[in-house]
């Protein structure tokens, strides 16, 4: 994804809608464009269940792809780990289920990031 720094900042909120919008939950979109080297965007949201989990990566395929955003390294079958992440290359999406994202706190991780605000709507 090889696009203007306004427009990958304005992609990264929209997909973040996205995910407000179908109920992902504690979505927080960081810009970590100044403190890595292979990504600008991080996306992290909850999923409530696998059930949801899947619906919300379905979802964000299609948002994604009428967006000519391609995702790299595509699983063709969700897993049931609780953890989904889609590489969109300069956009990374992460879906966790609670209990994963509590154990991996990338929030944490990458706290060294800007936090952008969404507002959904």
């Amino acid at each position: 994804m090889n696009t203007p720094v306004q427009d990958l900042r304005n992609l990264a909120v929209e997909t973040a809608k996205k995910i407000v919008d179908h109920k992902g939950t504690d979505t927080v979109l960081i810009n970590v464009s100044e403190i890595s080297s292979w990504t600008d965007y991080f996306l992290i949201s909850t999923a409530m269940s696998s059930g949801h989990l899947r619906g919300l990566v379905k979802e964000l395929r299609r948002f994604l792809a009428d967006q000519n955003i391609e995702i790299q390294h595509k699983h063709k079958r969700i897993d049931d780990d609780g953890w989904e992440l889609l590489d969109c290359g300069n956009l990374i999406i992460h879906l966790m289920s609670q209990e994963k994202r509590e154990f991996y706190d990338l929030d944490m991780l990458w706290h060294g990031g800007k936090k952008i605000e969404i507002k959904s709507g």
